[in-house]
């Protein structure tokens, strides 16, 4: 797979580490933020980014699952879906 695009949707209650956890997470899986939007409504934490890998052998499943298992254990839903089938399901 080459550069592999994809976004990213973090949404939860609001505490300490959320972006520490899931970037660490994006890091050990040398993915890049493309573009970010991250925001707080009273308790509400909500955060979308597109992000990306370049490398060649990138394992998608396997970064969708850490990124599932990181957001388990901050408490939070994480998703993390290809660029195309993104914009396939949000087309009007």
């Amino acid at each position: 797979m080459t550069s592999s695009r994809f976004v990213i949707t973090v949404i939860g209650g609001d505490k300490v580490g959320i972006v520490a956890g899931i970037t660490s997470v994006m890091a050990r899986f040398s993915v890049n933020i493309v573009d970010i939007s991250q925001t707080t409504m009273q308790d509400l934490f909500t955060m979308i980014m597109l992000a990306e890998n370049k490398d060649s052998d990138f394992d998608l499943s396997a970064f969708q699952k850490a990124m599932s298992d990181e957001g388990d254990r901050l408490g939070v839903e994480v998703k993390v879906q290809h660029e195309d089938a993104f914009r396939f399901m949000h087309r009007i």
